[in-house]
């Protein structure tokens, strides 16, 4: 089993009216097995886009990167390849179960790839729930789906949430899209259900390079479905959980009750990583100057069987001395900044795309200086490329901006970066 620890930091000192408390959880796993135990069980399926958008070039590439995700698979790992469009089929194996990879199964496998054409509308939905029900053959496997498309999703937002609602803990999905006729925000709702990532693949001939990148990472994980387990104290609150690096998501609305004050949050399955999170508690009142408490305790937990991997206290205590309780921990100021920046982007883009030029402009200029203040220069290109300066320091949206430019901007605010060293 693999080890983990975890990290945590906080400024525990609140000002004498203070009632909520902040911590950065940092979680690191060894991702190691031993030898008793081995490889841990796993399912992998390979979704494509075979809509009528994804023909000629597409429809190839897409090919090719299935092709090249089946020959990443270890040995042994339980597969499938689903196709869809307006509707969603097992193209293999024809038994419509998972199949243990090997010599002849991949072969098999790549020969009904190399039959896919492209044809039909985009139902997202349909391809994520026929997964979840191969899924459901292999209970304790470590469950992981790659999908791809290049179009927007055909489905009703209430019929492609429920989908999503149905699927929600089952499994992990990485999703990708090509092209620029796809919605970020799409994908980005798969990710947060399905605790996954989301990325765009600029350049389609880099296609079979992620969905091995991916595949392999997937081979990689050793430990599933652990939850990260949050004790608060009475009349108090969790008021958010999310995890802040590599990617954001959201779990505060994942919480599963496990007694009135401790309810389990979900964090998939785990590899040799590093993840982190941040925490919000809300106390009910204030405590005396001096008085030092338990504002939280966290677990990761396996809740299958209960067992503990690492856990850690979120401390409180009241002071009168401005300097101690207004003193930011540098990890908590940086990925509070980064959350920001990533819902002002997103903002930004929606407003710019119902026509509120001036909320775009507003939010898009915020996030460009948080950009160059915590040192994400890639992102701070990328806004250059929709929102200008004058010599006054006055923003404006720009007029031509390449739609390529603005879905990377897009699917990008949700990735992070650590805090530097010199900066903690």
């Amino acid at each position: 089993m693999a080890d983990f620890r975890l990290n945590i930091d906080q400024n525990k000192f609140l000002p004498t009216d203070g009632r909520e408390v902040h911590a950065v959880l940092t979680i690191e796993s060894s991702g190691t097995v031993t030898k008793d135990t081995g490889p841990a069980e796993a399912a992998e399926i390979i979704i494509i886009d075979v809509s009528g958008s994804m023909s000629g070039s597409k429809i190839r590439d897409a090919r090719e990167a299935a092709s090249a995700a089946v020959q990443a698979l270890r040995d042994g790992v339980h597969f499938a390849v689903i196709a869809g469009n307006h509707e969603a089929a097992v193209i293999y194996p024809q038994s419509g179960r998972l199949v243990p990879a090997h010599g002849a199964s991949r072969k098999e496998a790549l020969g009904a790839i190399r039959r896919l054409g492209a044809g039909g509308g985009t139902e997202i939905g349909r391809w994520l729930q026929l997964a979840e029900n191969l899924f459901r053959y292999h209970p304790n496997a470590i469950k992981h789906a790659i999908l791809m498309t290049d179009g927007q999703n055909n489905q009703s937002a209430d019929v492609f949430a429920r989908a999503l609602q149905s699927c929600e803990g089952r499994f992990v999905c990485d999703s990708l899209g090509i092209g620029e006729d796809w919605v970020p925000a799409e994908l980005r709702k798969v990710a947060e259900a399905l605790l996954g990532t989301s990325a765009f693949v600029r350049n389609q001939g880099d296609l079979a390079a992620f969905f091995r990148d991916l595949t392999q990472q997937s081979m990689g994980k050793t430990v599933a479905e652990l939850a990260l387990r949050l004790w608060a104290p009475q009349n108090s609150r969790i008021k958010f959980v999310k995890q802040v690096n590599p990617t954001l998501v959201e779990l505060t609305g994942k919480r599963t009750d496990v007694n009135p004050l401790t309810g389990d949050y979900p964090t998939g399955s785990w590899g040799a990583e590093e993840r982190v999170y941040h925490l919000c508690v809300e106390l009910d009142q204030p405590g005396q100057i001096g008085n030092e408490i338990r504002a939280g305790w966290v677990k990761l937990v396996l809740p299958d069987t209960q067992e503990v991997f690492a856990s850690g206290n979120v401390l409180a205590q009241w002071t009168d001395d401005l300097a101690l309780s207004t003193q930011l921990n540098p990890k908590v100021a940086h990925y509070s900044g980064q959350a920001e920046m990533a819902a002002l982007i997103q903002e930004g883009l929606s407003a710019r795309d119902a026509g509120d030029l001036d909320t775009a402009t507003a939010r898009l200029a915020r996030a460009r200086k948080i950009a160059v203040e915590s040192g994400h220069g890639d992102t701070a290109k990328l806004l250059d490329k929709v929102v200008e300066f004058d010599s006054s320091g006055t923003a404006r949206l720009r007029r031509q901006v390449d739609k390529a430019d603005m879905i990377e901007l897009d699917t990008g605010s949700v990735r992070t970066s650590k805090l530097r060293k010199e900066e903690g």
